[in-house]
């Protein structure tokens, strides 16, 4: 169950709030629509309730918060427009990574493909797939952790008829276990069709909340199309019979030869017709759109132009009957488009008036019932289970064209019934399958060996390097080598990709600050630096000895503190890159803090120890190996004094000394969000 209380975003300068005071609820077993026209504020409010935007208000789901769960994504399943994926990811392979973001076997992958139907395109890339195809990867995703509760923002949206039944269909087995179903649509045809209750929004307030039946009846307007050559008559007539037999009915004069008849029946109108001899080119049963204005931000043709301006035209009233009848609502709707134009139109019952005139009225159909229901083991209104029971339906405007019969629904995937402990381990498998799952990395790493051998063999035709530059492809002209600018690339990319593809976004804000996912960073950053390097030094080594011999590949005698001089600069850059993404949400921003050290903090450094001064450190060296390096069983006090070596470096000392700027500006930003 989801409760929502004063919602209510941020003044944006003069303007009024997006949402202001929204207040409602979404029982279990139960599907409810948000509705609203484009620019109602659906989705400030769902960002709002997932604490994705900052403002005022409070949102229980199952009543918690959701900032008090433990793991969100295995209560609330959110999809927020299309899959937050890399295109080059592999549909397989990101349900494999938010596998292990969740903490759910990688079986559950397969389970959720089979569910949704894509077992077919498991190896396809995400930018690939079409919008039917992106919007089921979508409920894959949202239903990977098995969550009680889906917040969908308008799924249905770019969908064709046959795609949004089955995607409604499989909402509705999901209510129909017990399951909370919340999402947003601009259609209120539709949602009077799939949703159970309905809350309508307008402007940031709300203006409705209702069952599904009562929003039928009180604001979708059935009304009876009629087109004739002499329309002006026919109005005339029907508005004479109306005062005749004391009904409310509404004609609406819609320009040219169309009529929109409130409150009478195809039969009346079409026998009325008959006997006063007027052709009737149309007469079928249509339902008028939410109220005024609701669908003037979908007129885009002339024809569709014609219609609104056609709603201001003054129209007939006619009192209510002294029985107690109610009166049709006084607002002028705004009528839909024309049913040769518009694909979710109701179509014409009849083309000819010979065939309509005294026809009685078809029984009522529920577009609903043509899902397959056998296929999920519940009934479209839920009576399979005890939590989802059927809530009573309004009469429909009559469809004379079929409804082709959906392929049948899969079943859902299986519960989770045993939940895992929490592992230390899971942000680690999560970083390895999102580094892996792309070639990126493996791109920057070969491009990075490539361009280190050739500026190698270069250095040495020209010579005056020194062999340890040598090997790591190092020129007194470059900052820094290009192992270690490829590392900084890969360590910024670490979080650079997760601002560009925010997989973890329906989890917590666009990349969850967790000190778990920042370790599960580093540690594989280090992994591939170290990688990195060794395969620098080798594909070197063998490029010179391909090239000059075996004289210039010889490895340098003190090669101990060289080596962990080279791999602590390698991986202090892969450190820099990932902390300075994560810092400032960017992949370039951490590529340049890793330039930044050599450039600017070097420097820096440099005037700050060589500067003029009352006394110098003379002797400190000595001196801390005195007091820290006592004699250590089998020497080990020789590898402590080889990274005190390498930290008290200019390049070495520049990059711990931001290295520990960006960790204390990463942790205060982590405080920071959590403590709002």
């Amino acid at each position: 169950m989801i409760q929502a209380f004063g919602l209510t975003s941020n003044p944006r300068k003069e303007l009024p709030p997006a949402v202001d005071d929204v207040s409602f609820e979404a029982r279990a077993g139960r599907i409810t629509a948000l509705l609203g026209a484009s620019g109602a504020g659906k989705t400030t409010v769902l960002r709002l309730m997932l604490e994705l935007q900052q403002g005022r208000g409070i949102t229980h789901f199952r009543g918690r918060p959701l900032h008090r769960i433990a793991h969100p994504s295995r209560e609330v399943g959110v999809l927020l427009g299309d899959v937050p994926g890399h295109p080059a990811r592999t549909v397989r392979g990101h349900l494999r990574m938010l596998c292990a973001a969740a903490g759910v076997p990688v079986r559950r992958a397969d389970e959720v493909l089979e569910a949704v139907g894509l077992v077919s395109l498991r190896e396809e890339r995400l930018g690939t797939l079409s919008r039917g195809m992106d919007r089921r990867l979508g409920l894959a995703c949202v239903l990977l952790a098995d969550p009680h509760t889906l917040v969908l923002d308008d799924p249905a949206d770019g969908l064709s008829t046959r795609e949004g039944a089955w995607l409604h269909g499989m909402l509705r087995a999901h209510a129909a276990q017990g399951g909370t179903v919340l999402l947003t649509t601009s259609d209120p045809k539709g949602a009077a069709r799939t949703a159970d209750r309905v809350v309508t929004l307008e402007q940031g307030r709300l203006v409705a909340d209702q069952e599904a039946a009562e929003f039928s009846r009180t604001r979708l307007r059935p009304r009876v199309a009629v087109r004739s050559p002499h329309a002006a008559r026919l109005a005339v007539l029907l508005a004479k019979q109306a005062r005749t037999s004391q009904l409310s009915v509404e004609v609406v004069r819609e320009g040219g030869n169309r009529l929109s008849v409130y409150g009478g029946t195809c039969a009346d109108i079409g026998e009325i017709a008959f006997r006063h001899g007027i052709v009737v080119h149309q007469l079928a049963d249509e339902v008028g759109d939410m109220g005024p204005g609701a669908g003037r931000a979908r007129a885009t043709g002339p024809e569709d132009r014609d219609r609104v301006e056609a709603s201001r035209i003054p129209v007939t009233r006619e009192p209510s009957s002294t029985s107690g009848a109610p009166a049709a609502p006084t607002a002028e709707p705004c009528p839909p488009l024309d049913p040769e134009a518009h694909p979710d139109a109701p179509k014409p019952v009849a083309d000819a008036p010979s065939l309509s005139f005294g026809q009685p009225p078809l029984p009522d159909a529920e577009p609903d019932e043509l899902l397959d229901a056998s296929s999920t083991g519940h009934a479209r209104d839920g009576s399979a289970a005890p939590a989802a029971p059927s809530q009573p339906r309004s009469p429909r405007p009559v469809r004379a064209r079929t409804v082709r019969k959906p392929d049948a629904l899969p079943p859902l995937p299986p519960p989770i019934s045993v939940r895992p402990a929490p592992s230390p381990l899971r942000p680690l498998r999560y970083e390895i399958r999102r580094a892996a799952g792309i070639g990126t990395g493996f791109l920057t790493g070969a491009v990075t060996l490539a361009v280190s051998a050739v500026i190698a063999v270069v250095l040495a035709r020209i010579g005056h390097t020194p062999q340890p530059r040598l090997l790591a492809a190092w020129p007194q002209e470059l900052p820094l080598p290009p192992a270690a600018l490829g590392a900084g690339l890969l360590g910024a990319l670490a979080f650079g990709d997760e601002f560009r593809h925010p997989a973890l976004a329906a989890d917590r804000g666009t990349v969850p600050r967790r000190l778990g996912l920042l370790a599960a960073k580093l540690l594989v950053s280090s992994a591939t630096a170290l990688v990195l390097a060794v395969l620098t030094l080798g594909c070197d080594a063998e490029a010179l000895y391909l090239v000059y011999g075996r004289e210039l590949a010889q490895v340098p005698a003190d090669w101990l503190p060289l080596g962990a001089s080279w791999i602590g600069l390698v991986v202090g850059c892969a450190w820099a890159g990932v902390l300075a993404a994560g810092v400032f949400r960017s992949t370039t921003a951490g590529l340049a803090a890793v330039g930044a050290v050599p450039l600017l903090v070097v420097p820096v450094v440099h005037k700050l120890v060589n500067g003029p001064s009352v006394r110098t450190a003379a002797g400190l060296p000595a001196r801390v190996r005195e007091a820290l390096l006592p004699r250590w069983p089998f020497g080990g006090e020789r590898y402590v004094e080889a990274a005190l070596k390498v930290i008290s470096q200019p390049v070495g000392g520049a990059l711990a000394l931001s290295l520990t700027a960006l960790l204390c500006a990463y942790l205060v930003t982590t405080l920071r969000s959590r403590f709002r």
